[in-house]
Order: structure tokens, then sequence, then C-alpha cells
């Protein structure tokens, strides 16, 4: 069957409240579902979270791993490299996160780092970020060879819904803990983001490690259907298939027309 064509960026729909708490709770046992099945298989899941500054990353991390056991799984969110980190091989320092059988990891921004902030902000050379640029799809190609099981997600924002969280986020007392010098260079470097997101996606997708876009100017619609991605595409037994319809217009896979025509945040 032909699939619709995915439509250009429209204005923010909303899920009425009780449908997205249930709906949200109706996923979340599937994904214990899903835990109880890779604990008894020894399977690994990596899920790797990239997107600029407010995208949503933490929240639907958050909610991915609310109910699911501490034990198998974690959450990498690293911090800025010390001397040390900046001493090894790049890939070095995420090495030590990676699962092994029966857990699921969750990174919340990965190396995918090099290609991003520090490629905009100038903490890397271009002989570095080229180095990563030539080495990333082998290395993931390593790790699925390996048997992890490695799933990519880019969360894509507009830039007038990234500029109102992030000042939602600078009056939140309880989010002061999300504040940092960088965001002050998120909305005056969006070009540049662009640029370095476009490449990025361009030249690290692939049909082993594909790059899943994600619209998340809606954070509950992008919650909702990206949980549903991560179950349809991952098998366990006792699966409720009819929970796991994901709209097409919210997540999809990449392909380069997208940045064109404007599905992609340009």
């Amino acid at each position: 069957m032909k699939r619709r064509p995915i439509e250009r960026r429209q204005s923010r729909s909303r899920i009425d409240k009780k449908v997205y708490r249930e709906t949200l709770r109706a996923l979340q046992v599937e994904l214990v579902k899903l835990q109880k099945h890779f604990i008894k298989c020894d399977d690994k899941i990596l899920i790797l979270f990239e997107g600029r500054d407010a995208a949503g990353k933490h929240g639907v991390i958050k909610r991915v791993a609310k109910h699911l056991s501490p034990r198998e799984t974690r959450i990498a969110a690293l911090g800025k490299p010390s001397n040390h980190d900046e001493s090894t091989w790049y890939f070095q320092r995420y090495i030590p996160h990676l699962p092994a059988a029966q857990e699921f990891v969750l990174f919340n921004r990965s190396w995918y780092n090099r290609a991003g902030v520090e490629r905009v902000m100038g903490f890397c050379t271009n002989e570095q970020y080229e180095e990563f640029m030539e080495s990333v799809l082998k290395f993931e190609h390593m790790l699925v060879r390996s048997g992890i099981k490695l799933l990519k997600y880019y969360l894509d924002i507009s830039r007038d819904e990234q500029k109102k969280r992030l000042e939602e986020r600078r009056q939140d007392p309880l989010k002061q803990w999300k504040v940092s010098p960088i965001d002050a260079s998120a909305i005056k470097k969006w070009k540049a983001y662009s640029i370095a997101r476009n490449e990025m996606l361009d030249r690290t997708h692939s049909r082993l490690v594909p790059w899943t876009i994600v619209r998340a100017d809606d954070k509950h619609e992008a919650r909702l259907n990206l949980i549903k991605d991560v179950l349809g595409r991952l098998h366990y037994g006792g699966k409720t298939k009819q929970r796991l319809e994901v709209d097409a217009k919210v997540v999809f896979r990449y392909r380069a027309r997208y940045i064109q025509n404007g599905v992609i945040a340009t």
C-alpha cells in the first residue's frame, strides 16, 4: 500500500489529558512486557535520544523508564568530559555505559554530541569532527553485530517552540537544574545547529542503524508515538499490536527530502 506523504510542519494539536494518561499507562504496561521478555532472553537494548535543547528528551526517557525495573534499566546522561576523557579515544567514555545482557540503556544525548554541540560551539577540531563522522557508523555496526539492539531517535522541534520552552525553563524554579550556559546560544545559533544536524543525519543514517525522526512540538503526541515505535520495532511475547499504531506524521524514518520540504524544522 502506498503511504501518504508526510505533511509540512503544522501548529500543535492537543490530546485530551485523560486520553493521554490512559494511553501512556497502556504503553507502559507494554514496556513492562518487553522488559520481561528481554530479561528472559538476555537481550541488550540501547536507545539514543538526540535533539536540540528543550526538545523533550528527558521527558520521554522519564516516561519510558518510570515502571521498569531499576536493576536492569539505566539512563546515561554524561556531563562535560574531563581532561582524562579528552585524552582518550572519543568513544571510550561511552563504552562503560553500554548494555550488558538483560539491560535496557537510554542515552540522553550520546556520542552524537560531537556532531552537534561540540561542532557548533567549537569544542572539537575539524579533524576530530571528521574522524568521528567517518568512524561512528563502523562503531555502531560493531555494536549491532555484537548483539546490541540499537535504536536512534532525533526529536525535532520548531524554533518558536524551542524559544518558548527555554523561557519556561528559566522561569520555573523546579527546572533550574536544566538551565545551562549553552541555552543562550541555542536560539542565536539556530541555523548553525540546523546545518550540523542535517549533516549528522545525512552522513550517519544507514539501513542497519537508521535515524528515526520524532516531531516533538506536541510533547504528548511525541511521547506516545515514540514509545509505540520502540515497542513496534522490538520483539516480545504478548504484544498488544492494536495499541501500537504509530502516527506517520509524528514519527518517521529520516529522508533527506524532509529537510528541503520543511517536514524537519529548518
